[in-house]
């Protein structure tokens, strides 16, 4: 799955063009690399997602092409 797309459905950013802007300017990183909007994610990929002054850090324990909103929590986990 893209990563914009990955990103709105886990609700870590809640529209896809949002999150694709934040991937074109270099604001999320995948295992410590910038990523592209375009990148494949896979199962325990670590991302950094950097919004104003907050950093987020999460590891992606699932990747579905749809999620309630009860579950988006969990297709990932935070780390510190």
């Amino acid at each position: 799955m893209r990563l914009d797309k990955y990103l709105k459905v886990s609700r870590l950013i809640k529209r896809r063009t949002v999150a694709n802007e934040a991937c074109d300017a270099g604001r999320v990183l995948v295992n410590g690399k910038p990523a592209r909007a375009s990148y494949d994610v896979k199962v325990g990929d670590v991302l950094e997602v950097q919004l104003g002054a907050r950093t987020l850090k999460a590891r992606i324990l699932s990747v579905s092409e749809y999620a309630k909103k009860e579950e988006a929590g969990e297709l990932y986990e935070f780390l510190d």
